[in-house]
């Protein structure tokens, strides 16, 4: 048992970048998130990656929707947040 809790804790820290997308309410629904990735949409620290990419804290995600162009640090990678904990999950890098 104690081998199987170290093994979801390692699990936790990862997440898909199209599910990351979706569960902090970046993007609202996950097969636009993953659209969005194979149209290059989205960069995770300065490369291009695909959906399936294991999002990490301390990466930088950088999405080019429209003239929209939206940079953030993953703080957090749960699976089940509220709405109002959301906004959390991330902080909004601006551009100097």
């Amino acid at each position: 048992q104690p081998e199987r809790k170290a093994e979801t804790t390692e699990k936790e820290n990862n997440m898909r970048l199209d599910k990351y997308l979706k569960v902090s309410r970046l993007i609202k629904r996950r097969t636009v998130a993953n659209e969005a990735c194979d149209e290059s949409c989205i960069l995770v620290n300065g490369r291009e990656q695909k959906a399936g990419y294991q999002v990490k804290i301390g990466d930088v995600i950088q999405l080019n929707l429209g003239k929209r162009v939206l940079k953030v640090e993953v703080l957090s990678t749960e699976d089940n947040v509220s709405k109002a904990a959301a906004s959390a999950m991330y902080r909004e890098i601006t551009e100097q």
